[in-house]
């Protein structure tokens, strides 16, 4: 029995000494494959690359603005921060200064959303934000507002944002109630409002009854052509469902 427990214990003590071999293995595993990361606002793209290049590293240059701070090229921010401790293979994310700002802002007021493009992409500037609003009176597609303003001084990034006037919401009407009306006259209805008439299918005609039995044919099952005197027993979209100008209106008839 003594023996039995001895060997008992011995298994638990190299049981713990094999977890905390274990432990500490991964502690530096985990711990081993951290660096620090370098300070690289000041440099060049390519000097910051190639001081992060043994550290495993990547420089990725998300974003460009005007600085009267530092010269033209080099990065004025990174994150992480430098003296940070990150993973083997982690991405430091930087912005590039652009200089001091040397394009003049242009006027942009009232110009359609194109010539806007034009006008700001040829001084060498972006699009920034594009929103869309709608202003009754005054015509769609044109320049409402622009960020930063015309012939502004100390912009900090190359891009203007943008207000557009948006087009009127098209039209709507609540469908009418075409069921048991005459195909022909419909269509002329709905083509002097400005829609279209659709798919027009003809329902299978009833079965004929002859002294309380059902006279089934093939002649009878054949559904109808359709013409203008052709009653509409169903349409899509249904009565009272709110469509908008020029909507297509389907029809089955009998």
């Amino acid at each position: 029995m003594k023996a039995f427990f001895r060997f008992v214990l011995l298994a638990l003590v190299l049981l713990l000494v094999a977890m905390a071999s274990a432990l500490l293995a991964m502690r530096f595993a985990i711990h081993g494959s951290e660096v620090t990361v370098p300070k690289v606002v000041g440099l060049t793209p390519a000097e910051a690359e190639r001081a992060m290049a043994g550290l495993g590293l990547t420089l990725i240059v998300e974003r460009q603005y005007y600085s009267a701070d530092v010269a033209e090229g080099k990065l004025i921010s990174q994150v992480p921060t430098a003296g940070m401790k990150v993973r083997r293979g982690w991405q430091v994310r930087a912005a590039q200064s652009l200089g001091p700002q040397r394009v003049a802002i242009p006027d942009v007021f009232g110009q359609s959303e194109r010539a806007a493009d034009l006008n700001i992409r040829r001084r060498g500037l972006d699009i920034g934000a594009v929103a869309y609003l709608q202003m009754p009176g005054v015509p769609a597609d044109q320049v409402l507002a622009q960020s930063p303003p015309p012939n502004a001084s100390g912009v900090s990034v190359p891009r203007i944002d943008l207000l557009i006037t948006a087009p009127p919401p098209p039209q709507s009407f609540v469908m009418p109630n075409f069921l048991g009306q005459p195909l022909g006259s419909v269509n002329l209805v709905l083509l002097d409002a400005g829609f279209h008439v659709g798919t027009v299918t003809a329902a299978p005609s009833a079965p004929e009854t002859t002294q309380g039995a059902i006279n089934i044919s093939a002649q009878t099952l054949a559904p109808r052509q359709p013409s203008p005197a052709s009653i509409i027993v169903s349409q899509t979209p249904a009565p009272g469902q709110r469509v908008s100008a020029g909507a297509t209106v389907n029809f089955e008839v009998r």
